[in-house]
C-alpha cells in the first residue's frame, strides 16, 4: 500500500503501531529526543557535581522566586521536535575543515521558542503531505491563459507541496490513530475532540504519519530549508573571519615585509594558541549542552568556569613562547621577517586570555539555544576593529604595531559584549551562571578527557594548512608575502560552503532522528549540489578577477604577480572545497563524523602535504605547486567521504540515533 505522499510502502508494523498505545508512546519519545547523543563522561561529571554541589549551601541549585527549581522552566512537553537550530560556530577559524566532535549531536532541550517553531515546522511538512487541511485555501487556476500558465509554472518550480499522483483529484486522509479501552479506561467518559492544528492533535498526527511512512519532502522544501540555516551562518562567519582579515589589509599596504610578518605571527598564533582553545573549547558543547538539557542551569555556569580557569593556566606557557619566540622564529625564516613576527604576538598577547573566554562563553549561550548571541557582539565588535585599524596604523601613525593592538582591543571588547547580552539583553541566559563557585577547581579529571580529542583534531586541521605558511617563508619574503593574501582570500570564500556544512549537519540529523529517512536522503542530495553551485560560483569569481584581487591588499608588483600566477589553482580547489564541506556535514548529521576525521587526517599529511612538497619544492612550481597538492588532497577527499556515504545504511544509522535517544 503505497504512502499518501508518494514514499515508501506502509509496513505492516507500521499500522499495527497506530492502534498501540504503547508503541505510539514509543515512537513519541523517539522523535521528541530527536538526534542526541550522551557521552558517558558528561554523565559522570555531571553526577560528581550534583553530589558536590548538595553537599554545600553555595552550590545549592537555584530556584526562583517561588521557590521551585529552575528546570521545571524547561519545556518538556511530549511531542514532534523535528527543528534544531544550526551551531557548531568557531570564533576566529581560519580555515576549519572538519568542526570537532560534539556541537549539534549534543544538542540541548529545546526552548519555550524553538519548540513553537518545532511544531510549525511539524504542522508545514503534514500540510504539504496533505495530511492537514491547507492554511490558505487557493482559488482554482482557470485553464489558459498567460496568467494560468505561469502562476502553474510558479509552483510547479517553487511550491514545497509534495505532488500528487497522476489522477488523485483529492488529497489523502490522515493515518488514523486507534485507542483501544483497557480495563483502567473510564465506560463513560468523554470523548475530547482536537482540531487537527492544536498540539495535541499534532503529536498524534505526527506520530501515526511517521510510523506509516507517509512524511515525505520536497527538493524546494529542502532548499528552502538550507537556505534559511545557512543564510545567518554566512553572515557570522564572514564577520568572525574580517577580524582577521581586517589586520591583513591595513599591514598589507604597509609593504611586503609586513605582510609577510602578519602571515607568519598569525600562523604562530594559530597553531600555538587559538586552535588548542577551540579545540579545548568544543568540550563545553557536551558539557553545558547536557547540564542545561538535564534542568540543572546552575551547572552550565560551572562548567564555564572550570574552562576557563583551566585555559588561563594553559596561557602561562604560551606567554613563555610568544614572549621569547623571535630566536624561535629566526631559526625558520628571515630575521627581519621573525622580528616583526615576534612584535606581533607579544602585543597580541594582551587579547589572549579575553579570546580564550569569548570561546567559552559563545557556548555557554549556545548551550541555552541563544545561537544569535555571538552574533550581535560580532556586528558590534566587527565594524570597532575595521575602525580601530584605520586609527592605529593609519590615522595615529603606528604602523605595523597597531594592527596588533587593534586586534588586542577588539578581543577584549568581544566577553565584554557577551556579558551585556547575558546580563542586560537577555536576562534569561543568566540564571545558567549561578555566581563564582569553589566547585570551579575540582573535577576536572572528566573535563580533560572530554576535550582532549577536540584539541587534537583542530589542531591536526590547523597546523596542516599552517606548514604551507611556514614552506611559503622558506622561498622568500614576496611568496610568503603572497601566501598571505591566498590564505585570506581562501578563507573568506570558505565560510559560504563551510554554512552549508553547519546547515546539512543540523537538518540531517533532525530527519534522521526522527526516522525520515527519505527526507533526509532528498536534503543530502539538495546540500551537495549546493556546495558544488556555491564551488563553481568561487571558481568563476577568482578566475575573472584573478589580476584585481591582489589590488586590495598591496601594491607590490612581484606579490600581485605571485598571487595572479596561484589564483588559478586555488580556484580549481573551490570546487573540491565546497563538496568536501558539504560532506563533512552530512556525515556529521549521520553520526560517522569519526570516518570524515580520520579521512582528512590522511589525505591531509599522507596525501596533500607530500604532493605540495613534491610539486612546490622539488618541481620547483612554487605557489602553485603547493596549493595543487592541497587541491588534489580535497579531491580525494570529496571521492572518500562521498563513497563512504554511498555505502551508508541510512536506515541503520536511524536506528542507531533511536537507541541513542533511548539511552
Amino acid at each position: 500500500m503505497a504512502s499518501p505522499g508518494g514514499g515508501r510502502p506502509m509496513p505492516s508494523s507500521a499500522v499495527r503501531a497506530t492502534s498501540n498505545p504503547h508503541a505510539d508512546e514509543h515512537v513519541q519519545s523517539a522523535s521528541a529526543s530527536s538526534f542526541r547523543s550522551i557521552s558517558p563522561l558528561a554523565q559522570e561529571m555531571l553526577r560528581r557535581d550534583l553530589a558536590e554541589c548538595s553537599d554545600g549551601s553555595e552550590d545549592a541549585v537555584d530556584e526562583g522566586e517561588d521557590g521551585q527549581d529552575d528546570s521545571e522552566d524547561l519545556d518538556t512537553t511530549p511531542g514532534p521536535t523535528l527543528y534544531r537550530r544550526p551551531s557548531g560556530i568557531a570564533f576566529g577559524a581560519a580555515r576549519p575543515a572538519l568542526a570537532a566532535p560534539g556541537g549539534l549531536t549534543d544538542t540541548p532541550a529545546l526552548t519555550r521558542s524553538e519548540l513553537h517553531r518545532s511544531r510549525a515546522e511539524e504542522r508545514s511538512l503534514l500540510r504539504d503531505n496533505h495530511i492537514l487541511p491547507p492554511k490558505h485555501k487557493h482559488r482554482a487556476l482557470r485553464k489558459g491563459g498567460f496568467a494560468g500558465r505561469a502562476a502553474g509554472l510558479y509552483r510547479r518550480l517553487f511550491s514545497t507541496k509534495v505532488p500528487l499522483p497522476r489522477g488523485d483529484e483529492e488529497a489523502p486522509t490522515a493515518p488514523r490513530i486507534v485507542v483501544i479501552p483497557d480495563e483502567s479506561s473510564p465506560l463513560l467518559g468523554q470523548r475530547q475532540h482536537h482540531h487537527p492544528g492544536e498540539p495535541e492533535s499534532l503529536n498524534e498526527q505526527w506520530d501515526a504519519a511517521v510510523a506509516a511512512g507517509s512524511i515525505s519532502t520536497t527538493w524546494q522544501r529542502e532548499a528552502k530549508t538550507i537556505a534559511v540555516y545557512s543564510r545567518s551562518l554566512v553572515v557570522t562567519f564572514l564577520l568572525q573571519y574580517s577580524l582577521n582579515v581586517t589586520s591583513v589589509f591595513a599591514v598589507g599596504r604597509l609593504g611586503t615585509l609586513e605582510l609577510a610578518a602578519i602571515s607568519l605571527a598569525t600562523m604562530t598564533a594559530n597553531i600555538t594558541c587559538y586552535a588548542p582553545i577551540q579545540g579545548l573549547a568544543t568540550s563545553l558543547d557536551t558539557l553545558c549542552a547536557q547540564a542545561f538539557g538535564s534542568g540543572h542551569k546552575h551547572l552550565v555556569g560551572l562548567q564555564l568556569q572550570r574552562m576557563v580557569l583551566f585555559l588561563f593556566l594553559l596561557l602561562i606557557p604560551v606567554a613563555g613562547l610568544w614572549l621569547n619566540a623571535e630566536p624561535i622564529l629566526a631559526s625558520m625564516i628571515e630575521r627581519k621577517t621573525a622580528a616583526l613576527a615576534a612584535t606581533y604576538l607579544r602585543i597580541v598577547l594582551l587579547g589572549a586570555p579575553s579570546y580564550a573566554a569569548f570561546e567559552c562563553g559563545k557556548r555557554f549561550v549556545q548551550a541555552q539555544g541563544l545561537f544569535h548571541g555571538t552574533t550581535y557582539c560580532l556586528l558590534v565588535a566587527a565594524p570597532v576593529n575595521v575602525l580601530l585599524n584605520w586609527l592605529f596604523v593609519w590615522r595615529f601613525g603606528w604602523g605595523f604595531e597597531g594592527a596588533p593592538l587593534a586586534v588586542a582591543v577588539t578581543q577584549n571588547l568581544l566577553p565584554l559584549l557577551l556579558i551585556v547580552y547575558v546580563f542586560k539583553v537577555h536576562r534569561d541566559a543568566s540564571q545558567a551562571w549561578g555566581g563564582f563557585r569553589r566547585a570551579a577547581f575540582n573535577n576536572w579529571g572528566p573535563m580533560v578527557r572530554l576535550a582532549l580529542p577536540g584539541f587534537l583534531m583542530v589542531e591536526a586541521e590547523w597546523l596542516a594548512f599552517e606548514i604551507l605558511t611556514l614552506v611559503a617563508g622558506r622561498m622568500g619574503v614576496d611568496f610568503l608575502a603572497a601566501q598571505s593574501v591566498l590564505v585570506t582570500i581562501t578563507g573568506t570564500t570558505f565560510q559560504t560552503p563551510f554554512a552549508l556544512c553547519i546547515a546539512s549537519s543540523t537538518r540531517v540529523a533532525n530527519l534522521i532522528g526522527a526516522k525520515l529517512v527519505d527526507a533526509a536522503k532528498t536534503s543530502a542530495k539538495v546540500t551537495i549540489v549546493g556546495g558544488v553551485l556555491v564551488g563553481l560560483f568561487n571558481v568563476t569569481l577568482l578566475t575573472v578577477f584573478r589580476n584585481h584581487i591582489p589590488l586590495l591588499f598591496t601594491q607590490d608588483s612581484e606579490v600581485i604577480a605571485l598571487v595572479a600566477k596561484t589564483l588559478p589553482v586555488c580556484a580549481a580547489m573551490q570546487l573540491f572545497d565546497g563538496m568536501a564541506a558539504v560532506s563533512h556535514g552530512l556525515l556529521r548529521g549521520l553520526g560517522r563524523q569519526e570516518f570524515g576525521g580520520y579521512a582528512n587526517l590522511v589525505c591531509y599529511y599522507l596525501v596533500a602535504l607530500p604532493l605540495s612538497f613534491a610539486f612546490g619544492l622539488s618541481l620547483d612550481w612554487g605557489l602553485s605547486g603547493l596549493w595543487l597538492g592541497v587541491t588534489v588532497g580535497l579531491f580525494i577527499v570529496s571521492l572518500a567521504e562521498y563513497g563512504f556515504m554511498g555505502m551508508i545504511d541510512w536506515d541503520m544509522a536511524a536506528k542507531e540515533a533511536e537507541q541513542r535517544n533511548a539511552e
